[in-house]
């Protein structure tokens, strides 16, 4: 897991409508979604549910075995601590972008936070708060953090292996 290596946001490829699906350059043969944040309430429950339908449409929902349940509850969690993350360390999310290609679903949180989110160290399992990047970091094939020169803010990613 990682935190240093630079992708850029927006790797998924435009969405023109910003709600179906689309053909994503950044993810061969994949499909992307967004979902605008900055001033909607209820924000975590609402990323969820988007990602949730996201995954319903790209069959990952209903699984079919107890390893793709859990490998869709992970993306929800992973979803949910991405921003959480963001509403309480970086002004709170811009938007949230999620694209699949089969083999890999990437995870793209936007905020115009200034702050580097990292893993809590040493991780203390006992102590509250503090765990969503520790989350993160063990259940992605990889994650990090990029921001556009002259730009405020940042995208924090996650990438996460298909059930399948």
């Amino acid at each position: 897991m990682s935190t240093t290596r630079q992708q850029p946001p927006g790797d998924l490829g435009p969405e023109p409508d910003g709600a179906g699906p689309d053909a994503a350059p950044g993810v061969p043969g994949g499909a992307v979604r967004s979902l605008a944040l900055r001033s909607a309430s209820g924000i975590v429950p609402l990323a969820r549910d988007f990602t949730r339908q996201a995954l319903y449409d790209w069959g990952w929902l209903p699984a079919a075995t107890a390893d793709r349940r859990a490998a869709a509850e992970d993306v929800l969690l992973v979803v949910s601590e991405l921003v959480t993350n963001a509403c309480l360390h970086a002004e709170g999310p811009e938007e949230l972008r999620v694209g699949c290609d089969g083999k890999m679903l990437r995870l793209e949180v936007s905020d115009r936070g200034t702050g580097q989110p990292a893993p809590r160290t040493p991780h203390r399992a006992g102590r509250p708060g503090g765990h969503g990047m520790f989350i993160v970091q063990r259940l992605c094939l990889d994650w990090g953090v990029v921001r556009v020169p002259g730009a405020p803010g940042k995208t924090v990613w996650a990438e996460l292996a298909a059930p399948f």
